[in-house]
């Protein structure tokens, strides 16, 4: 990865593509500090050390610290995480837009336009609920309609902004643009993050223990980041053969070829999905002030990350059970809608292909389906692994960090495509390069 990196650098055309990525990281950065007119920082800041949902340190750490400083970018790219979601969904329900995702490059432009419109109007609506719903409770130096409508403003702005900033690094630097802007809003909260571990467990103790924790949580991280990896880039290669046919006077076909069957079919996406439904009563109830008594209270702490795994309160750990049977669920649920194995037969049958043993059409998708079954759970189990591990530490030893297995699964995974972007780009310049000597 490093070589090439420093091979990079050494072509003009993919420098000048870095360096525009890195200036507009810097502008993010900058937007992120940049506080929205007329807004009581303290007060916001106040309000969020006092809540005790993971939910809230979670949407924190994905807007890289943007949310909390209440900033022109407050609200970041989660709209258009969320609108491209909804989209992805709704292509599997909505004929009309499975047919233009169909059409090729005009379709997917037509549905990217769609999910900006969705990501504006998301936008909108979370800036009007946060402008009136905290500005009432003192968020604003002083409510009224004209503050009101400056944040809601501002806000939109500038989640559209950050949008167009991921459009422009797609288009003009490396790697996708919304999921390298994810993934520096992730690793601009890290530094602290770790800094804050090693103070809690390194810093003050005797320096036996001091190393020994030291160990511990560098090997933890890197543990993790392998199997991150392997999660990654684990695939299942189903082998395809094509049959022999003659066109005109040439003979076709004959080669042999494999569909990779990714272990993570699903990427991070259930994991998201089982968070949103566990976090969102507790954020919802958080959010109007509503403070849960008796069973309703007890069922809320059961939601809440931060009481799972501690010893001395074992009861609420059922709440990370209902967490790790939802993320295998939608593991299961996603990939069923985003990758049709009767589809994928059919087209192996019309293009003479067929999998070695298995008769073509239906006995082939039966076969794809059963294997699927299999590599999704062990995808799920390892998906899980990654994203319990640091509610247990959070429970046992109090290690809380607002990076867990969901940001480090984005972060492993968007580097690594990068890099592999970046390999590509001087590839094909090198096969230019060849072709013009």
């Amino acid at each position: 990865m490093f070589k090439t990196l420093v091979n990079a650098f050494k072509i003009k055309e993919i420098r000048k593509k870095i360096f525009f990525t890195f200036m507009m990281l810097v502008v993010i950065r900058f937007g992120s500090q940049l506080p929205v007119p007329g807004i009581n920082r303290t007060f916001f800041a106040n309000w969020f050390a006092q809540q005790t949902s993971d939910a809230f340190n979670f949407f924190d750490a994905f807007t890289g610290g943007s949310f909390i400083n209440m900033s022109v970018l407050a609200l970041n790219i989660t709209p258009y995480i969320t609108s491209s979601i909804i989209m992805q969904l709704m292509t599997i329900a909505i004929p009309k837009l499975e047919e233009m995702q169909r059409d090729g490059a005009d379709g997917r432009k037509k549905i990217a336009s769609i999910t900006r419109y969705v990501t504006v109007a998301l936008a909108l609506i979370e800036s009007s609920v946060m402008a009136i719903g905290f500005g009432r409770q003192g968020l604003l130096q002083t409510y009224n309609v004209i503050n009101v409508v400056t944040v809601i403003v501002a806000l939109t702005a500038g989640s559209a902004f950050l949008m167009w900033i991921g459009e422009r690094i797609t288009e003009h630097g490396v790697g996708n643009g919304i999921s390298i802007v994810l993934t520096i809003n992730i690793l601009s909260r890290m530094p602290q993050d770790i800094a804050q571990l090693f103070e809690q467990f390194v810093i003050g103790r005797s320096i036996a223990k001091g190393v020994v924790a030291a160990i511990i949580i560098i090997a933890v991280i890197v543990l993790m980041v392998v199997l991150v990896i392997i999660l990654n880039d684990g695939v299942r290669k189903i082998p395809v053969q094509y049959a022999k046919k003659v066109q005109g006077r040439k003979m076709m076909g004959g080669q042999a070829t494999n569909i990779p069957l990714k272990i993570n079919t699903s990427g991070v996406i259930p994991v998201i999905f089982a968070s949103s439904l566990m976090q969102l009563p507790v954020m919802i109830c958080s959010f109007f002030n509503i403070s849960g008594t008796g069973v309703w209270g007890e069922i809320l702490k059961g939601l809440n990350s931060n009481y799972w795994c501690n010893p001395s309160q074992p009861v609420y750990s059922i709440g990370l059970v209902v967490y790790i049977v939802l993320v295998i669920l939608f593991a299961y649920f996603y990939t069923s809608i985003t990758f049709n194995p009767l589809e994928i037969s059919e087209n192996m049958k019309k293009q003479g292909g067929f999998v070695p043993g298995i008769r073509p059409g239906k006995p082939t998708s039966d076969y794809l389906n059963k294997v699927l079954t299999y590599i999704i759970f062990i995808g799920a189990v390892g998906l899980t692994i990654v994203c319990v591990v640091p509610y247990i530490f959070n429970g046992v030893f109090g290690a809380s960090v607002s990076f867990g297995g969901t940001s480090l699964i984005i972060i492993v995974s968007v580097v690594l495509e990068t890099v592999k972007q970046i390999e590509s780009q001087m590839l094909v310049r090198n096969y230019k390069g060849f072709l013009n000597d």
